[in-house]
């Protein structure tokens, strides 16, 4: 495992396995350190990027650099190691803003941020490597992955671990723009699972798949089900407005039909049963099973506060 020790979160979880690892702290930018770390390898789970659509914005520079020229050096290691197979974390900000849903993987991309079009540009490395020089990859165009261990403290964090972090502090929840924009959130279990059926199936070599739940949610259905029976001691919810933030698309959901019949890929953790798992992480309690149990709750409208 190869990881940027400059980016790697103080409290990164990898302690618990660290004696069934090789992790090699590099920079994905590090030729030498990138080749080294390849020597060896069957399969490549190409994870890294500068992953935040505002972040961004604010520096596209430096979104291109590790996102695209990062990839790229990922792509060359593994041919010269004659790697047996690469997967690569795509995005659904390469949709863009789509007129219609859910987003199939042969509609046109229309990226809106620098992220989306580097994200997107990297696929197009990995089909080249494949078509050109037959390095064999797939792309998985990941839809707002979310989880128990993921980092809310970054300015750039995703909407779910921040929402929960702030609710767990009593703290009003930021809310940017009207809050009916609406994404398709991924359960990081099901990330990994399609992770592993995309390292072993030959018939998606060369192909790009969605990984999703397939159902779309906006942030105040996130709050509705954030308030519904919430974990001991969490304290009641509030939130509030924000203005909202460039770059941001209005809608995502994902067609799953190409990554079922491509990869038998099928969500094995649904979203609400998700997200509590996660509230329940983060405010130290046992945690839920995540198997959904198709809870109901309540969507009635909710103000501010």
């Amino acid at each position: 495992m190869l990881i940027d020790g400059r980016t790697l979160p103080k409290n990164h979880k990898l302690e618990a396995v660290l004696d069934r690892i090789d992790l090699v702290e590099g920079d994905i930018l590090d030729e030498d350190a990138v080749h080294a770390a390849m020597r060896g390898v069957r399969r490549v789970f190409h994870q890294a990027a500068l992953r935040s659509v505002p972040r961004s914005v604010d520096d596209p520079l430096s979104s291109n650099r590790v996102n695209v020229e990062g990839t790229l050096n990922v792509l060359t290691a593994a041919r010269a190691a004659g790697v047996e197979r690469v997967v690569y974390a795509s995005s659904s900000s390469i949709y863009g803003a789509a007129e219609a849903l859910p987003l199939r993987e042969d509609l046109t991309p229309r990226p809106v941020s620098p992220y989306a079009v580097s994200k997107l540009a990297g696929e197009h490395y990995c089909q080249v490597f494949t078509r050109v020089y037959g390095l064999p990859t797939v792309g998985l165009r990941y839809f707002n992955v979310f989880g128990p261990r993921q980092n809310p403290e970054s300015q750039y964090a995703a909407v779910i671990p921040r929402f929960i972090a702030a609710a767990v502090r009593g703290e009003s929840l930021e809310v940017h723009g009207d809050g009916l924009q609406s994404r398709d959130f991924t359960h990081v279990r099901n990330v990994v699972a399609a992770n592993c059926l995309a390292a072993e199936r030959a018939a998606g070599v060369g192909e790009v798949f969605n990984v999703a739940c397939g159902r779309s949610y906006s942030l105040l259905d996130i709050i509705q089900i954030l308030s519904h029976e919430p974990p001991e001691g969490v304290p009641p919810i509030h939130w509030h407005h924000a203005p909202a933030r460039p770059g941001d698309v209005r809608h995502t959901q994902a067609d799953l039909t190409k990554a079922g019949r491509g990869l038998s890929y099928q969500p094995v953790v649904r979203f609400e049963a998700g997200l509590r798992d996660t509230l329940a992480a983060y405010a130290g309690r046992p945690r839920v099973s995540a198997v959904d149990r198709r809870r109901p709750w309540n969507r009635r409208a909710i103000a501010p506060g």
